[in-house]
């Protein structure tokens, strides 16, 4: 198949979330599977270039306009393979738009940036005379592709006659609302009659819920999550349209690059290991984590990790009493790396100051510690108000790393409730939002580390999970087969 690939961001070129992740491995995934994926991103000043990556010009694709109202941008485009793949990846270059010290500024033309990257990107397909089976958009930056697909650009049927959209939800709580002044601007004058209604009657626009309405399919990143996003307390308004249209929501959880996060490859740990070492090579790991914390390695104790972005849908509120009573009363450390919300961060900051021989926050974020924190803890903790799909816990999973998490979205699917008697299970779940639930799941998982037999089969059961993208990328295939069919 022929699939167009639409993102906002794409690692390791341009990254703020999971989103960039997905974009770089699922294309990469298709592309080994012998499909043609061409892969469309902004060309950001900010942009992270690999050393092994050569941005190439595209001499047929400069200086082609795109005209959004009475605005008229030019754009020229760059080629270069996305890093371990032969997927071409088309860097779309507009300095008056890309130009910027962030990816996603909050500026008054961020309509204009991602509605141009979109109509970029399909005029793109018409130059090479590529006719893509499949156009995947991602989360509300290309939302409106579905639409311009019914409307724009309907009438080149040579190109985009036998087109199907997909419109990925990373995360439904970013959907792009702006004023229905901007609808001149988004190249949609004509097709007025197309936009959600009720919300160009209340002055507004919704790139999500206009990208929703026109989708052949519509995909996010979890089974759990597809059903929560239907339902008031996580749809964000959505959710009514999500139920109209629920015979086209389909839940795939994301998958994990084992070439980056596995203890057995990873090359930014002092040993490698797998389920048959994992005893001497976690404790290895762990005294080199606390070293690089200083903090004392002796006596021995349970190291709790968290690797997060510091926000209220992180649920951290939850970890305090339990959190706080475990650092008081028992022989355990503790290894954070985030950053975000300045309560939670002077939080993190109080816990260090606290307790200077368990606690280390390092506030910010590094590659190389997240690493190391995935290696060197015993228990990884995502105690998430909501939670689309989550990576952490996979990756806490594949390094023998016991994640506690709250049973909601992606975490849920992941993640089973250990059982003692069966030997089935591979973490410690707990259901409740508050801070009675977490601080039962903390408990229940010390006791746990406490009975060696127990400890050892539920660290194998996770690290014999596979959440690879050989598996999880299979689904996406099976559904672009559904809709070209």
């Amino acid at each position: 198949m022929n699939i167009a690939f639409l993102a906002s961001e794409v690692a390791p070129f341009a990254k703020s979330g999971g989103l960039a992740d997905v974009s770089a491995a699922l294309p990469a995934y298709l592309g080994r599977r012998g499909h043609d994926v061409r892969l469309f991103m902004p060309l950001y000043s900010t942009l992270n270039i690999p050393a092994e990556t050569e941005l190439v010009p595209v001499e047929y694709l400069h200086h082609l306009p795109v005209a959004l109202g009475p605005h008229v941008h030019h754009f020229s485009v760059f080629t270069g393979k996305l890093p371990g793949s032969e997927v071409d990846v088309y860097f779309i270059g507009c300095p008056a738009l890309y130009d910027r010290d962030r990816l996603y500024t909050g500026d008054w033309d961020d309509h204009l940036r991602f509605s141009f990257l979109t109509q970029a990107a399909l005029k793109c397909c018409q130059h090479m005379g590529w006719a893509p089976d499949i156009v995947h958009c991602n989360d509300w930056h290309t939302a409106l592709g579905p639409l311009y697909l019914k409307s724009t650009v309907a009438w080149d049927r040579g190109i985009f006659g036998n087109a199907r959209s997909v419109l990925t939800i990373h995360n439904i709580a970013y959907q792009g609302w702006f004023s229905a002044e901007t609808i001149g601007n988004l190249g949609l004058d004509g097709w007025a009659h197309m936009l959600h209604q009720e919300d160009l009657a209340r002055g507004m626009v919704n790139f999500m819920r206009n990208g929703l309405m026109w989708a052949d399919a519509i995909t996010t990143v979890s089974r759990t999550y597809a059903k929560e996003i239907q339902t008031e307390a996580y749809g964000n308004g959505l959710e009514g349209l999500l139920r109209q249209r629920s015979s086209r929501v389909v839940g795939i959880v994301n998958g994990v690059d084992y070439s980056i996060w596995s203890p057995e490859v990873d090359p930014r740990l002092p040993r490698n290991y797998g389920v048959d070492d994992v005893e001497e090579g976690k404790a290895e790991c762990r005294r080199y984590l606390l070293e690089q914390l200083k903090l004392p390695t002796e006596p021995e104790a349970p190291v709790l990790g968290i690797v997060s972005r510091l926000t209220a849908q992180k649920g951290f509120e939850l970890i305090r009493e339990g959190l706080g009573q475990a650092l008081r009363y028992l022989n355990v450390k503790l290894a954070v790396l985030g950053s975000g919300e300045a309560g939670l961060e002077e939080y993190f900051l109080g816990l260090e100051r606290q307790f200077p021989t368990k606690v280390c926050f390092y506030r910010g974020y590094s590659d190389e510690l997240a690493h190391l924190i995935e290696a060197g803890s015993d228990l990884f903790i995502m105690p998430s108000r909501f939670e689309p799909c989550g990576l952490n816990q996979m990756y806490s999973l594949k390094y023998g790393t016991v994640p506690i998490v709250r049973k909601t979205g992606g975490l849920a699917d992941t993640v089973q409730l250990f059982d003692r008697r069966t030997g089935e299970g591979n973490g410690i779940v707990f259901e409740h939002y508050d801070q009675a639930g977490f601080t039962w799941a903390l408990r229940t998982a010390l006791e746990l580390y406490q009975d060696q037999e127990a400890w050892a089969t539920m660290r194998r059961n996770g690290m014999l999970a596979d959440y690879s993208w050989d598996r999880q990328g299979a689904e996406y295939e099976k559904l672009y087969g559904l809709l070209t069919r």
